[in-house]
């Protein structure tokens, strides 16, 4: 099986892939950490490298789907292809720095590549505010977030929203991780665990 987690930044994506990886025995499959070639040009002149960046991007992700489809034993995911391409990428395109063109000829691709791979089997969106999300980015302290604007944030969440409820056509979960503490509160994992032995084995009704 493959299994995503999806949500902002500071939303709890890699905490939840690990506590899950281990209480399931599944494999946690992260971001690749190869030095992507594109970034200090595309910081140096975003409109001009926006494009090749996201291609970059997609290309890493594309090559992490096909392990997970190789692979014979399940593996969680800590972000996916659809969220770069639905949300990140998108959000160029929207921001302007990746041209209307350069955008059609990147969703073309990403296209082409989803006729040889399928959905997964469960996605796991966790939905957070801003305060929660900036609460967590504020706490874990690293330097190249700290400046990250708030609009940029908000912008990420709205496109969240649309590319769960109106775009993405497989299974998903959502968790409201705003009132919740699945890192230090035994119950609050307990239930997320019961939500998706419900979806996932059929166990427990879902509520």
């Amino acid at each position: 099986m493959h299994i995503v987690i999806a949500g902002n930044i500071g939303s709890g994506k890699t905490t939840l892939t690990n506590l899950l990886a281990r209480h399931y025995g599944w494999i946690p499959k992260f971001e690749a950490v190869d030095h992507n070639p594109y970034l200090d040009d595309y910081y140096k002149d975003i409109p001009r490298w926006s494009f090749a960046l996201e291609v970059y991007f997609l290309k890493q992700r594309f090559r992490d789907l096909l392990d997970i489809a190789r692979s014979e034993q399940t593996v969680i995911q800590d972000r996916s292809i659809f969220e770069g391409v639905y949300v990140f990428a998108a959000n160029n395109h929207a921001m302007g720095t990746l041209d209307d063109r350069d955008f059609e000829c990147y969703m073309q691709l990403f296209e082409s590549m989803m006729a040889v791979v399928r959905v997964p089997d469960l996605m796991i969106y966790l939905r957070a505010s801003i305060p929660h999300l900036v609460q967590n980015i504020q706490h874990r302290g690293r330097d190249y977030e700290q400046q990250m604007q708030l609009d940029y944030l908000k912008n990420l969440n709205m496109l969240y929203e649309d590319f769960i409820y109106h775009q993405y056509k497989g299974k998903v979960l959502t968790v409201n991780v705003d009132e919740i503490d699945f890192l230090n509160r035994k119950a609050d994992f307990a239930r997320i665990v019961e939500r998706i032995d419900a979806n996932l084995f059929g166990l427990f009704p879902e509520t």
